[in-house]
């Protein structure tokens, strides 16, 4: 195996081949980019790809692409994403050097957390579960977390950073931090022309990065592929009991398309699922102060469905079957119960479905895994050591 090393490229030249040039007016930048960090990265001399990835044509139609959050300022870039890439992976980012941002999302777990809550720099626990961050690109109005807080993913990945019990420390102090890490000097220079470490660029970044998880290698869409209808015919590569389970849940009995929308399965706004009666999490109206909003989740996407478990904003149900037969006959009359889980004389809908069913719409649920995706090494930890 080949020793492990970093060749970041700077105007379309390898450090290799500048080794023995002098970029005028730049000879700290020149020292750094002939530096050798390959005890503590490991990054490919050809970016990997990032900016354009080779998707299908149902993640091409215009459904799509009119629920990507992507704002015209910070469109996605192989240097961009490869910086978002060790950002995401360094626990530089944290107060004490314990936590970084792939610790809540673990790539094996489709970019959840397999604990019903998050451990802090300092042990302690978040308040709600890590949602998975796959296809987290794709959802209408752009906001993130639980409650929604963040107006975008730009302003969402500076917060856990912030937490005072996820990784504790100041943007102020993030930047001088990364500033004094001499492996940041070439990846802020390739994604952005200078080695200036600054708020916004570790924002756009990690962002980049983030937005590049997209999943779309699923058993699901070789099938989709195939199809003329992708809700209405069988997939030739499904068993019996996946083409039921779509069928289900495509189905008006059911109505989980109708919030889990297009091929990314993801929402268009938070939510009351009815979870409980009376309120025990705010949701997103502690963030709105409306009372028409609370119990409000968002409708993250059921990409990795399967293997992003514990799943509601608590983590309170262990697996899909349970979930599953939470919506089948569980549902609670919340005051501000969705209008699509309610019948015509106002109570929760009750769907009446038999074990057989259950078991046919987790197994369907089960060909949203991309296992390509939870291996892909673009996607893995860059560092040596971790």
């Amino acid at each position: 195996m080949k020793k492990p090393f970093l060749l970041i490229a700077l105007m379309g030249i390898m450090y290799q081949a500048c080794s023995n040039s002098t970029i005028e007016g730049e000879n700290e930048i020149e020292t750094m980019m002939k530096s050798d960090f390959s005890s503590i990265l490991y990054l490919p001399s050809i970016s990997y790809n990032y900016a354009n990835p080779s998707l299908p044509s149902h993640f091409r139609d215009n459904d799509l692409q009119n629920i990507d959050n992507t704002p015209s300022n910070n469109l996605i870039t192989d240097a961009g994403a490869t910086l978002g890439r060790v950002l995401f992976y360094d626990k530089n980012l944290s107060a004490n050097n314990t936590i970084a941002c792939a610790s809540c999302h673990l790539q094996a777990n489709g970019f959840a957390d397999p604990n019903r809550f998050s451990t802090g720099f300092l042990g302690g626990t978040t308040g709600r579960n890590s949602m998975s961050l796959a296809n987290a690109k794709y959802y209408d109005n752009g906001r993130f977390f639980w409650d929604e807080r963040a107006e975008s993913l730009e302003e969402q990945v500076l917060m856990p950073i912030q937490d005072e019990v996820e990784m504790g420390l100041s943007l102020a102090t993030l930047v001088d931090k990364l500033q004094a890490l001499d492996y940041y000097s070439p990846l802020f220079q390739s994604a952005f022309g200078s080695t200036e470490v600054t708020e916004d660029r570790i924002s756009k970044s990690l962002s980049q990065f983030v937005r590049s998880m997209v999943s779309y290698q699923a058993k699901f869409d070789v099938g989709a592929a195939q199809a003329r209808s992708i809700e209405n015919d069988n997939f030739s590569n499904f068993s019996q009991i996946e083409n039921q389970g779509k069928q289900l849940f495509f189905s008006g009995r059911t109505q989980c398309s109708n919030c889990h929308e297009t091929v990314s399965f993801s929402g268009d706004q938070a939510r009351n699922n009815g979870l409980d009666t009376f309120t025990t999490d705010a949701g997103t109206g502690g963030i709105t102060g409306r009372n028409q909003d609370l119990g409000k989740f968002k409708v993250n996407s059921l990409r990795n469905i399967a293997i992003t478990a514990p799943y509601m904003h608590d983590g309170r149900f262990s697996s899909l079957r349970e979930v599953i037969q939470f919506y089948n006959n569980g549902i609670q009359d919340h005051p501000n119960l969705d209008n699509r889980l309610t019948q015509r004389n106002g109570q929760p809908i009750r769907m009446n479905l038999n074990n057989q069913e259950i078991d046919a719409i987790v197994a369907f649920l089960n060909t949203l895994t991309d296992q390509q995706f939870v291996t892909d090494v673009k996607f893995s930890s860059p560092f040596v050591d971790r």
